[in-house]
């Protein structure tokens, strides 16, 4: 069984839920690992590659970002400099430093901007179809059009399944009497990719000095020309691409996921 779900509360007043997971016997030389989900997520997406990881002899630590699943639902700020401080006091509290990140997604774009600017918190970067091109207008409104398809109330788990094609996405809905509802609120999670209409990360991609796994999905929306692109800035970077996935890699393909994490982080 997993722990019970922790909160640690923020600066700001937002409560962020966590769980840290400890593995059956302790093993030198495994770093802590945090695992970061991406936008509409929550942390127990990342169950399968958990279980793995600690089976490895990591100790893991998953959470909700805010603005997802058991955290505060409408915080004040939900600029990535607020997600990454969410990040940054988690690794203090619970003295995880120097942490194994791994993000998916936004979760990703979090993970690179805190290796960035807190480089002494940090072992190693995954980065799983996230990057640091992520300039693109039409961002917010495409997510509001997305959301805006959800319908109020999925009135069978098989329904929601259906519609949202993963059991973990199905797993972050609020189960009531009256079928699964959705935990997001609709502006926040428009406010949370408000700064990808107008940004790039360009120069922060290139201030990182940790080893970086980049995994892109065969069918996932990461383009190639990115990858590329970072690892002609960035030469020690390594990247693979999962056969078979699309944008939820860590759902489409979790066995492939792993073995290309267990390995990088054994080198």
């Amino acid at each position: 069984m997993p722990p019970a779900p922790a909160h640690i509360t923020t600066p700001d007043g937002t409560r962020v839920a966590y769980r840290d997971h400890t593995p059956p016997g302790a093993r030198p030389g495994r770093r802590p690992v945090l695992l970061l989900h991406g936008l509409a997520g929550h942390m127990a997406e990342w169950d399968d590659l958990t279980a793995r990881l600690l089976a490895d002899g990591h100790r893991v630590v998953t959470y909700d970002a805010r603005g997802h699943g058991d955290s505060t639902r409408t915080p004040p700020d939900m600029t990535r400099a607020a997600a990454v401080a969410d990040a940054v006091t988690l690794i203090n509290h619970l003295h995880l430093a120097p942490a194994t990140l791994i993000g998916q997604s936004l979760g990703g774009l979090t993970a690179l901007l805190l290796a960035a600017r807190h480089a002494p918190l940090v072992d190693s970067l995954t980065l799983v179809e996230a990057g640091p091109a992520c300039r693109d207008p039409q961002l917010p409104s495409r997510i509001g059009a997305w959301l805006d398809t959800w319908p109020p109330v999925f009135r069978t788990r098989a329904e929601a399944l259906a519609f949202l094609g993963h059991e973990a996405w199905v797993r972050g809905l609020d189960e009531r009497e009256d079928g699964w509802h959705s935990r997001l609120d609709r502006d926040t999670m428009i406010a949370a990719v408000a700064e990808l209409a107008t940004e790039d990360y360009w120069t922060e991609w290139s201030r990182i000095s940790c080893p970086t796994l980049v995994i892109r999905g065969e069918k996932g929306t990461m383009r190639e020309a990115e990858a590329t692109e970072m690892r002609t800035r960035r030469p020690s970077t390594t990247a693979t691409v999962i056969r078979g996935a699309a944008h939820d890699v860590h759902l489409d393909e979790p066995e492939a996921l792993y073995e290309s994490i267990a390995a990088f982080l054994k080198r």
